[in-house]
């Protein structure tokens, strides 16, 4: 439990020293003992607005765009190097109403439907199970697919099993043969269902728990020799109770994910432009994402109740800030800018994934192009990087690292008479040996300096890098592209063993030490 403790000093300590004080930060470099999923640094995409279609996928027919099968040869390559490690598809809300036969076969041949959820466009179904499973090929990335419970059946699933992962011959291995895939894809993650208690069919926890039990035990036999990772459509937020439920009713046999849900909101009703919005707006913002923090550690506080050895996931597969559309788009698309206030978010809450790392073992930013907290935007044959790219690719050097736990007393970022935690901290080991430290303050006008310490690393030297802007609201254009970019970072010096940092306001800094 000491791990706990000081991870929860960490993100929450009481002490608000003044911001001219030099905190101590504790590395306890010793005790590292969990793994860094690479899997938490995943991601989303849904067939929403211009996500799939005129975003991942121009089609094979395009001659503007360079693509591979359709797919856009410059995200591909952006992608890759962010080294997404899986890749969460067609849902979302859209899952529960997607038939994965209306998307194999001949194109021309393919039945539309209405996309009720998300503006009430035609969907064509010209992207589908081969088109998505043969990019994540070139991503080089693990598919999660998320299943039709809501308005599907469980043969349903079961055929979409067989077609992606059975190699002998079999009805639908047949199928995916004659449809032009002789091997299999092996997909690993499958969601049973999503938002169940929502758009996923507005189920109790107690009837989607007999739901998912039946589900679970038909996709993978009598001891899922497969090694399927079957994961349960979780809580929205605070939603204790559905946890509670869930871990109580179902066998864990028959599970190994359980799901979380938590967008960085305002209000539902007034959420805020995503570019033109004041400190009130980001105090507030920063507040809804900090919540990551308690809402992690309750419902792994259920799971530790029910699943003591630890062999259940906690899956945060839908996390982000959400904002109101940008001015003129289609309000079912939920295209919004990138700021330095995505970069906090996505900063904070990915400290709080590594620091839960014995838990916490997989995520998934929502969504990756032209949707919410986007990592990538296009427009027709443009195509720019966002902020909260550049934070996912500062990080991923903790990518199947060994967590070293962190102690500290925080300091108070101050608005209109409330106070947030100013600073978050999160450190790995890699495999080299390399210690990195990823820094974080939230503070929107003060600078804060750390000195950090170590348990056994003598510091020799090191190198930063750090993503920071003069405005909270900078996001790249079309225009200017690289108006927010990582830079080296310098601020800091070595003295008696220890790093000596000075944070600015709003910043991410990540260092490698020598």
């Amino acid at each position: 439990m000491k791990t706990h403790t000081i991870l929860f000093t960490a993100a929450f300590g009481l002490s608000a020293l003044c911001s001219e004080a030099q905190q101590k930060v504790t590395i306890h470099d010793k005790e590292g003992e969990y793994t860094i999923s690479k899997h938490i640094y995943g991601h989303f995409a849904e067939h929403l607005g211009r996500c799939i279609y005129d975003g991942f996928y121009v089609g094979e027919e395009n001659k503007a765009i360079p693509n591979t099968a359709g797919v856009r040869n410059d995200i591909v390559e952006a992608l890759k190097a962010l080294k997404v490690p899986n890749l969460r598809w067609p849902g979302g809300c859209f899952a529960d109403t997607y038939h994965w036969k209306d998307g194999i076969g001949p194109k021309e041949d393919r039945p539309t439907i209405v996309n009720q959820w998300w503006g009430g466009v035609t969907e064509d179904n010209s992207f589908g199970t081969h088109d998505f499973l043969n990019m994540c090929e070139l991503l080089e990335t693990e598919p999660y697919l998320s299943g039709n419970v809501g308005s599907g059946t469980v043969q349903e699933l079961i055929d979409w099993v067989q077609y992606t992962n059975h190699e002998g011959r079999s009805p639908m291995a047949d199928l995916r043969k004659e449809n032009g895939r002789a091997e299999p894809w092996n997909v690993k993650y499958w969601g049973i269902g999503n938002e169940a208690w929502g758009c996923g069919g507005n189920m109790t926890a107690e009837y989607y728990s007999d739901e998912y039990r039946k589900y679970a035990t038909f996709l993978s036999g009598w001891s899922n020799d497969s090694g399927i990772f079957r994961i349960a459509s979780g809580a929205s937020s605070s939603d204790y109770e559905w946890t509670e439920v869930l871990m109580k009713n179902i066998k864990h046999s028959l599970i190994e994910g359980m799901a979380l849900h938590h967008y960085a909101v305002i209000d539902w009703n007034a959420k805020s432009s995503a570019s033109d919005f004041t400190e009130k707006h980001y105090f507030e913002s920063m507040e809804s994402a900090l919540e990551m923090e308690e809402l992690v550690t309750k419902h792994s506080a259920i799971m530790d109740k029910y699943d003591p050895d630890n062999k259940i996931a906690l899956v945060v597969d839908e996390w982000g800030g959400w904002y109101d559309v940008e001015p003129g788009t289609n309000p079912g698309f939920l295209y919004q800018q990138n700021t330095m206030r995505d970069v906090m978010i996505a900063g904070t809450t990915l400290n709080t994934f590594n620091n839960h790392a014995r838990r916490v073992k997989m995520a998934n930013l929502a969504q990756t192009v032209n949707v919410l907290q986007a990592v990538i935007l296009t427009d027709e044959e443009k195509m720019i990087l966002t902020p909260t790219y550049h934070v996912m690719k500062m990080y991923n050097v903790h990518q199947d690292a060994t967590l070293l736990p962190v102690e500290f007393d925080n300091v108070d970022y101050t608005f209109n008479g409330k106070s947030l935690p100013a600073l978050s901290v999160s450190a790995s080991r890699n495999k080299e040996g390399v210690v990195h430290v990823s820094l974080v303050n939230i503070d929107a006008s003060e600078s804060h300096k750390l000195s950090l310490q170590f348990d056994d690393v003598n510091v020799r030297g090191a190198e930063g890098t750090i993503l920071t802007s003069k405005k909270l609201q900078d996001h790249n254009t079309f225009e200017n592209p690289a108006k927010v970019a990582p830079k080296e970072f310098k601020d800091f010096s070595v003295k008696k063993g220890n790093l000596e940092v000075e944070l600015p306001p709003f910043s991410v800094v990540v260092i490698a030490l020598k």
